[in-house]
Order: structure tokens, then sequence, then C-alpha cells
């Protein structure tokens, strides 16, 4: 085999990698150790009397979008959560403080505005109710 093929052939594996690797993990709560970043106090904005859902996004992502609706589709079916979109682009120091290093990144705070959970990408659905059952309960990071 040529050289030009090994290339071609490497970028292919590696393409395959990874997005395979996205594939498993995007959407996934991820449970984080107990924190108050004081995100909500910061945002101006109340906690959800449940959860609050904390959502970074770009101004250019089609995730953020995708994310946005079944977000928002969640707390508009629970008015006990609340939902609040933060731009990344325009919250730079927050976004360095928090860690975020993608978009979309949701944060899920418990009723005191302590992060619980946090989910890179577009949350699946059954990993979300997961999340803010185990918020609701006092069982999350256990």
């Amino acid at each position: 085999m040529t050289t030009g093929l090994w290339i071609v052939l490497a970028l292919l594996v590696t393409s395959v990698a990874f997005g395979g690797y996205r594939r498993v993990t995007d959407g996934r709560a991820r449970a984080t150790a107990p924190t108050n970043h004081s995100v909500l106090a910061r945002l101006g904005q109340d906690a959800g009397d449940r959860a609050t859902l904390v959502q970074f996004s770009a101004t250019v992502c089609a995730p953020c979008e995708a994310t946005k609706r079944v977000l928002s589709r969640v707390a508009g079916e629970d008015p006990s959560i609340s939902h609040v979109d933060v731009n990344a682009e325009s919250n730079l120091d927050l976004v360095r403080e928090l860690g975020i290093n993608r978009t979309p990144t949701t944060l899920v705070l418990d009723q005191a505005g302590v992060e619980r959970y946090r989910i890179l990408g577009v949350p699946r659905a059954e990993e979300l109710q997961r999340a803010l059952g185990a918020v609701s309960l006092g069982t999350a990071n256990v």
C-alpha cells in the first residue's frame, strides 16, 4: 500500500473511533462532586423548587438548539423545574470557572443551587429524568 492510502485509512479509523466515543458518552448525566458555584446568583436567577437546568450554549450551535428544546419541554411539564439558558460566549469568566469545555453543557442543580449532575451534548431523556429523580429524592452523588 502507498503512504497516502495508509494516511487515509488511519484518518478513517480515528474518525470512526472518535464518533463511537462521542455516541457513547454524549447525553449522559454524570454525577459531580456537590459544588455550589453560586451560578444562579451570578446570573440573577432563582433556583427551581425541585431543580434547575442550566444550559451553556453558543450562538452558532445546532446541538444547543436541540438541547434547548429538550430542557424547555421538561421544564414546561414540571413547574418546579427551572431552565436557564446561558450564552457561553457572553459569560467566559463563568465558563472558565466551571470548567465548561464544550457546548452544549447542562448543569443539573438541586433546589439549593448546588451542581449535582453535568451532561455534555444533547441530553438523553431517560438520563435527564434519572438525574432529576435523584436530585428530587436527595440521592444525587451517592
